[in-house]
């Protein structure tokens, strides 16, 4: 919901690692995705954790404009394709390992050279190979409240967290 002119968010709680704020509608997952790509810089890594439908898409979108891919790109979800490429002031490397069974088969895709990269590297269902996630990774937890809002919870190391912590307070979600 937008209220003023700005989109505004409720934060349920805040801790040094651990970070949950909540939006009423995608437009508010957008705008929090985008201020998460602000703080990001390369080999960075997003893992996307949420049901079917629970919003991860629609924040890789927000981080995508965060990172500076142009609006000129659709963004979607690579189910097929595993992983989709989009220039940006950093690069973005959207992964969805949906149809994997486990992290064995990420070598059939050269994750490692993602991984490794000067890229940001995003994976939905990041759950399913998180044994093969950097030690460093910013987890982000979406949960489907109703039809239009979701909870957001990251966590990760404390100096990444207390940044993104500072940057949403900063958006007007606080």
């Amino acid at each position: 919901m937008k209220e003023n002119g700005k989109i505004t968010a409720t934060t349920y709680q805040m801790k040094r690692d651990d970070v949950t704020v909540e939006s009423k509608h995608p437009d508010e997952t957008i705008a929090i995705g985008r201020i998460v790509g602000l703080s990001l810089e390369g080999s960075d890594v997003v893992a996307l954790v949420g049901d079917l439908g629970a919003g991860k898409t629609c924040f890789t979108k927000g981080i995508a404009r965060g990172v500076g891919v142009p609006e000129t790109y659709y963004i979607t979800s690579p189910t097929f394709t595993l992983v989709n490429e989009y220039p940006g002031r950093i690069p973005l490397y959207h992964m969805d390992v949906y149809r994997l069974s486990d992290s064995a088969e990420m070598g059939d895709i050269g994750y490692e050279e993602y991984l490794n990269g000067k890229g940001v590297v995003v994976v939905e269902w990041a759950e399913k190979i998180e044994d093969v996630l950097p030690a460093d990774a910013l987890f982000v937890y979406i949960e489907h409240l109703n039809d239009s809002e979701r909870k957001i919870r990251f966590t990760g190391s404390s100096d990444k967290v207390e940044t993104l912590r500072h940057k949403l307070e900063e958006g007007g979600f606080s």
